[in-house]
């Protein structure tokens, strides 16, 4: 039995650090670049792991040098491999600058990711699943298939609708907890989200639409959970952010296997608030991804 199977993106991430983002049309300095193992299925796959779920990974990567070592470092952070193919041609890739601040912009090239089709996904075992965690750096189509298939075998669906891109309304029905930030939800639903009273006005339609839950991530402000029964703002961590990449993913890997453990969702969103946070005081993806005795120090310190 798996305890989470994900479904979705592996990327080799280029990353440079610079002191701030170029102008349009500028060149700066910035510092040495580093590769290092990302894309937010296997970001939230080896979250999980990490927090000691039983985790295995479907999708596919290049036959360029990239691939292999993506594969290799997922499995010696306990993630199954079984399911991830290799394709002719480049693994996904994205290019991201980290800024002083912490934050970063990111440009993806999909690469084999491009590439996960249906077919993949109905060669799976979902009888063999508890919970299934998805994101939109595959074909949407692929998406929307695993998420018809694992609610039709009784397996609970967690859906990261990043990057973000419209969906069809049809998939909701599939879908337990769907897990946006701002943007996404605006662009979701085509509404403004600028303060908590938009925010709650356009993951209600949405609701209405017959999703159950939302859980939508602020960022360092922690995230609001929406259901039928009302909005509840679940505040974050206060931390000295160094780089934001794979916080999101941080933050799903931590929801799942808490909800995973039983914990009731207003816990389990707080619980994936500390893993964001302790993400973003870690230069990278994959190697920011906290254990967990980091998550149960940080919550014991600030409740």
């Amino acid at each position: 039995m798996v305890d989470i199977l994900v479904i979705g993106s592996l990327n080799a991430d280029l990353v440079v650090r610079t002191k701030r983002f170029p102008a349009p049309g500028e060149t700066i300095q910035g510092e040495d670049l580093a590769i290092i193992p990302g894309g937010k299925g296997a970001n939230q796959a080896l979250a999980a792991a990490r927090l000691g779920a039983i985790v295995s990974m479907a999708g596919r990567v290049g036959s360029d040098s990239f691939g292999p070592t993506l594969i290799h470092n997922l499995r010696e952070n306990g993630v199954d491999i079984t399911d991830i193919r290799t394709d002719p041609g480049a693994t996904g890739t994205a290019i991201i600058m980290v800024e002083a601040s912490g934050q970063n912009v990111i440009v993806l090239s999909p690469g084999a990711n491009g590439k996960v089709v249906p077919n993949d996904v109905e060669a799976l075992d979902f009888d063999q699943t508890r919970l299934l965690l998805l994101q939109f750096e595959i074909p949407i189509e692929t998406v929307a298939c695993a998420a018809r298939i694992a609610h039709q075998h009784g397996v609970r669906v967690l859906l990261n609708p990043a990057p973000a891109q419209p969906m069809p309304e049809a998939m909701l029905a599939d879908i337990d907890i769907l897990i946006p930030n701002e943007s996404e939800l605006a662009l979701l639903t085509g509404m403004p989200v600028d303060d908590r009273v938009q925010i709650e006005t356009a993951a209600n339609t949405l609701l209405d639409k017959g999703l159950q839950t939302l859980v939508v991530t602020l960022g360092a402000k922690g995230a609001l959970l929406v259901t039928a029964d009302g909005a509840h703002h679940v505040p974050g961590y206060t931390v000295e952010a160094v780089d934001t990449t794979a916080a999101g993913d941080a933050f799903i890997g931590g929801l799942a296997v808490a909800i995973l453990q039983g914990q009731a969702l207003e816990e389990a969103v707080r619980r994936g608030n500390a893993c964001g946070a302790l993400a973003t005081t870690k230069f990278g993806a994959q190697p920011s991804l906290p254990k967990p005795e980091e998550v149960n120090r940080l919550m014991s310190l600030i409740p």
